[in-house]
């Protein structure tokens, strides 16, 4: 097929109004859809993403409210519905009493596990969490049983930065811990001398709203303050006098290391006692953000060894944790019970933050905040689900081949299709790039209600071009390509002719499939996690590095190469069913013959 002359380019800022296609964030794809279906190209029309009607025929909904929630959220929820406020209800409580409710608002503390949806019978439309995390929400079964989940990101910005600072001066001169000997009569000057804020290098690992207004109170403190975060814009953080550094730089260099990133399977004990032994010895850490990006028995470890002096905590694994806990007892170390968002401001900010979001989505508008979406229309998704997952999936590789400190703020994709542009909507395909850059390091659940406001706020800016083929429109798509402009590549294979990190793909046989990297050819299905070896073009290489892995027990499900020229440079992908060893990719780095590789995880 040839391209003919048409094609168009349109940015996040400029994206049209949304219609009603959308995708739960971390949920499987749904094999039924209870939505009437529409074709593609059906006129737009005002989104709702839930309809409520009062379950006893008035006119109000019924809001359960089932944590403490500010008085100002309160009020604004009355306005609108019937509110029940039932605190420390038991879970047979709460699936009791929420069949006789269309919304319910909780905080940490209440797991709304699949039996609060099955036991609202279909009545409960929305969820909302006072706060950042959705750890308590099943959030599966909430799109499952069509209930949208909404939560209040930012109101307790600034509450956790002023508690991480709080932390860090406090850990720093020893003030509990002197606190606690005067008040045990004791009065010992000598043992409780600090050390002093102004010249010390701080590291702030993960550079979003938190991190940044951490950042800020630090150079105010006179602190030098260095980031780590793949993906912060570099000027956001020159701007406020702070410099992007690898992950192992920051650890390397820092004599304070305050933690602000979310938890997620890539930075689940993202500090272990590897990562302890990269430190500078006499290291100080602060953790305002979640318990479980700190291996707590390591840093026991570290603590007794030295190589950690202090530790300031206001997260645990496990909350609350064990009284007898070795880390609780430390006597280097400072604890508060999670009070990151503790402050009058805060509480009150964060009640009228998800009052609102409540009280919209049972207006039927769309929310900002959402962390999943409604159902997809049948006809839509059963066309497209094989390009849903091909689009996620492009975006997860492409910015896995992002060396770390550059940050990712340019992505363009280009669609090649026989469809007519009116006749193809790629919102839901721009919204899974986007899902698969930004959520392996946010904890932000990304979908097409959130998509474009997600990509807006952390400064990436997505352009997307359609070449129009000639031939059958059949198929929606040939091929998506994915490319990350002005940063460096850990694999510079993969970098284009003109220095983007590129990566294309197309469904093949309802299959997605990996098919050029950089200006190399493969073909590779995306399933699994993937191995991308740069190698002399020779006999043998396709059997050597096929032994390494069955030795070590990984099963391949594809292998690809795609060469310049016979004896000359060549890509091998492969794909594999399960992670290989450090040792396993240790030995296929040694291969003479291999000039560079990297381990992809989809």
């Amino acid at each position: 097929m040839s391209a003919a002359a048409a094609s168009s380019t349109i940015s996040v800022a400029a994206a049209k109004p949304l219609k009603t296609l959308s995708l739960s964030s971390r949920s499987p794809l749904p094999s039924a859809i209870s939505l009437p279906s529409r074709s593609l190209n059906t006129p737009r029309r005002r989104l709702i993403l839930v309809s409520c009607t009062a379950g006893d025929g008035s006119s109000k909904p019924t809001i359960l409210v089932a944590e403490k929630l500010g008085e100002a959220g309160v009020k604004l929820l009355e306005g609108f519905a019937n509110v029940d406020c039932s605190y420390n209800m038991t879970p047979e409580e709460l699936n009791t009493k929420i069949s006789l409710c269309d919304a319910l608002i909780v905080r940490s503390g209440t797991k709304v596990g699949r039996e609060v949806f099955e036991s609202s019978r279909g009545r409960l439309k929305v969820v909302g969490r006072a706060g950042v995390g959705i750890d308590n929400v099943d959030l599966s079964a909430a799109t499952e049983f069509g209930c949208l989940v909404v939560n209040a990101p930012t109101a307790n910005t600034i509450a956790a930065a002023e508690h991480g600072i709080a932390l860090l001066a406090s850990m720093a001169r020893n003030v509990a811990q002197a606190d606690a000997s005067v008040k045990d009569g004791e009065w010992k000057r000598n043992k409780y001398v600090g050390v002093s804020l102004v010249g010390k290098t701080l590291a702030v690992m993960g550079f979003g709203k938190v991190g940044t207004e951490v950042a800020r109170r630090a150079k105010g403190l006179g602190m030098r303050v260095i980031a780590h975060d793949p993906y912060a814009p570099a000027d956001r953080a020159h701007a406020i006098g702070v410099e992007l550094v690898s992950f192992d730089e920051a650890l390397a260099t820092a004599d304070f290391i305050s933690l602000h990133m979310p938890l997620t399977p890539a930075t689940n004990k993202i500090l272990n006692d590897e990562t302890f032994a990269k430190m500078k010895k006499g290291v100080r850490i602060v953790n305002v953000a979640r318990g479980g990006v700190i291996d707590e028995d390591a840093l026991v470890r570290a603590l007794d060894a030295g190589i950690v002096s202090q530790a300031a905590l206001d997260v645990f694994t496990k909350e609350p944790p064990a009284i007898d806990s070795p880390l609780v007892q430390h006597e280097n170390v400072t604890v508060t019970p999670h009070l990151g968002a503790s402050t009058m401001e805060a509480q009150e900010g964060v009640a009228i933050e998800i009052a609102e979001a409540v009280v919209g989505a049972l207006n039927g508008e769309l929310a900002a905040t959402a962390v999943n979406a409604p159902m997809v229309s049948a006809e839509v998704l059963t066309e497209l689900k094989p390009y849903v997952i091909l689009a996620e999936k492009l975006g997860r590789l492409a910015v896995q081949l992002v060396a770390g400190g550059s940050g990712v703020k340019n992505v363009k994709v280009s669609y090649t299709s026989a469809r007519a542009t009116d006749d193809l909507d790629t919102r839901l395909l721009r919204a899974m790039i986007t899902k698969g850059i930004i959520e392996p390091i946010s904890d932000v659940y990304v979908n097409l209600v959130n998509a474009d406001f997600t990509a807006k706020q952390r400064g990436l800016r997505l352009s997307e071009e359609r070449v129009l083929l000639d031939g059958s429109p059949e198929n929606p798509l040939e091929t998506i390509t994915v490319q990350l402009g002005n940063v460096e590549s850990k694999f510079a294979s993969s970098l284009s002719e003109s220095g983007e990190v590129k990566v294309e793909g197309r469904v093949k046989d309802g299959i997605p499939h990996l098919t050029k990297v950089g200006s190399f050819e493969v073909d590779v299905t995306l399933e699994g996690s993937i191995i991308l070896c740069r190698q002399v073009d020779q006999p043998g290489m396709i059997g050597t590095v096929g032994s390494i892995l069955g030795e070590s027990n990984v099963n391949v499900n594809f292998m690809s190469v795609g060469r310049i020229a016979p004896r000359k440079q060549a890509i091998m992908a492969i794909g594999v069913d399960d992670p290989p060893s450090k040792e396993t990719l240790k030995k296929i780095g040694e291969i003479p013959a291999i000039e560079e590789f990297v381990f992809l995880k989809l």
